[in-house]
């Protein structure tokens, strides 16, 4: 039989000891026996069939006893990890410290290693947490917003002669110079004044300047060779160009959706308005729910859990040590980042655990569904990469602790700037946290995402 002994050395690490008795011992002697039967080659004996008692003059008992310790010793570790009760976080680097005695069979073999565990923590009271959200109304600028939103996918560009300001779609060249060398150049590029998705400086740099007139400003330059580089970029404005929206009466209305009049259309937006309200207040509820929970406990975080995750995260980007990403202040928000997802994982865990928490097969797949798009994917295809990557089990851990947080949501109380109390029941249901998903990226695949 295999026997453990625990010794803790801190919160989550331990030193293993696994005894092994000889009576556990003696079948994988046999077996090993046996392997290395078919291995040798004696005279005078047929493969397979070399006694055992040959083999020890050959080749040794010791080396057959090495063997059968070497073939078994993942088995007797975990055999030695259920009998202890702990869940390992980390692979030890096992010692073996005796083993049975090569001529009369009697000992034991004993063999330790230390190793990170998952750590016991004593939940707070969750039950009636009380936190604050901001006012939201599904209010007539809300449906005038969504109605615009849709406008804008119909919408027009046309060419305007003014000088160019915020919202304004432009037609524009672009030279960057690194000293008096230039490093990129790129003509015709389109871009919406004021969207903030190319280089810093440009949106002021474009604000004001008219069609064939141009512009000069510093920057520090984002992806390619020279990326990170401080460069000065010349900005040549082509064009100026507005969007013209569609007027909002039945014929859009028809063109745009299913509704046969505008009013139909705004009272379909105004219902969707009031969905993203819950949504929204539901996100910002559940995050502060979840600070305040985690404000109650105490979880302590295996270092090399964290170190671990962190080199994982980097060596994952493809960045080597001394980029502008792999440095020491971006090292410490991952390092922050991955405490605060295990703390997370460990406590909604254990109120998982708690309140008896499970999840079916239509919970993962929603998930799957919902995530999917996210990356770019079709829904088979990334269920097929998950699978495959042996993620499933991951994925159903993520589902269950997000049930675990809604549930804690479910019992918290929840009111608005004002004072009043907000309903959060449709949030908390299984559609709710569907439509959640959906709208919002998961805060712990930011983890990890960055995770």
């Amino acid at each position: 039989m295999v026997k453990s002994t625990v010794e803790n050395l801190n919160p989550t690490r331990v030193k293993l000891t696994i005894e092994v008795s000889s009576e556990e011992l003696e079948p994988k002697i046999k077996a090993a026996y046996t392997s290395i039967a078919q291995q040798v080659q004696v005279p005078g004996f047929r493969k397979g069939k070399v006694p055992a008692p040959i083999i020890d003059q050959r080749i040794g008992r010791e080396y057959v006893i090495q063997q059968a310790i070497n073939d078994n010793l993942q088995e007797f570790y975990q055999a030695g990890l259920a009998e202890a009760g702990i869940t390992p976080l980390s692979r030890p680097e096992v010692e073996v410290d005796e083993i049975p005695d090569t001529k009369t069979d009697e000992g034991v073999l004993k063999f330790s290693g230390e190793l990170d565990i998952k750590p016991e923590i004593e939940l707070p009271d969750y039950s009636g947490l009380e936190v604050e959200v901001e006012v939201r109304e599904a209010d007539e600028a809300a449906v005038q917003e969504q109605l615009d939103e849709l406008r804008g996918r119909f919408g027009t560009l046309k060419d305007i002669e003014r000088p160019a300001a915020k919202d304004d779609f432009v037609t524009i060249d672009l030279v960057a110079t690194v000293g008096e060398e230039e490093v990129d150049n790129a003509t015709g590029l389109s871009y919406q004044v004021g969207a903030g998705t190319m280089l810093e400086g440009i949106d002021e740099a474009l604000e004001g300047l008219s069609a064939g007139e141009d512009a000069t400003f510093e920057t520090t330059l984002q992806g390619g060779e020279n990326s990170g580089q401080q460069a000065s970029v010349k900005v040549t404005l082509q064009a100026v160009k507005e969007r013209e929206l569609p007027e909002a009466d039945d014929e859009f209305a028809q063109m745009a959706s299913e509704f046969d009049t505008i009013d139909e259309l705004k009272e379909d937006l105004k219902k969707k308005a009031e969905d993203n309200v819950v949504v929204e207040q539901g996100v910002e509820a559940r995050d502060k729910v979840l600070e305040k929970l985690m404000e109650l406990v105490e979880v302590p975080v295996p270092e090399s859990v964290v170190s671990e995750q962190v080199e994982q995260h980097f060596s994952g980007q493809g960045h080597t040590t001394g980029d502008d990403h792999d440095s020491e202040e971006h090292r410490a928000e991952i390092e922050e980042q991955t405490r605060d997802a295990f703390r997370n994982e460990i406590v909604l865990d254990e109120i998982a655990e708690k309140e008896e928490i499970g999840v079916d097969q239509s919970e993962v797949i929603e998930y799957i569904v919902s995530t999917a798009g996210q990356y770019g994917m079709e829904p088979n295809q990334f269920a097929q990469m998950l699978d495959q990557a042996g993620q499933v089990p991951m994925i159903m851990g993520e589902v269950r602790r997000r049930k675990a947080l809604a549930k804690v949501l479910e019992l918290a109380t929840v009111k608005d700037s004002k004072g009043a109390e907000v309903d959060l029941t449709d949030f908390v249901t299984p559609q709710g946290q569907e439509e959640e998903s959906e709208e919002v990226a998961p805060a712990e695949e930011a983890s990890s995402e960055e995770k």
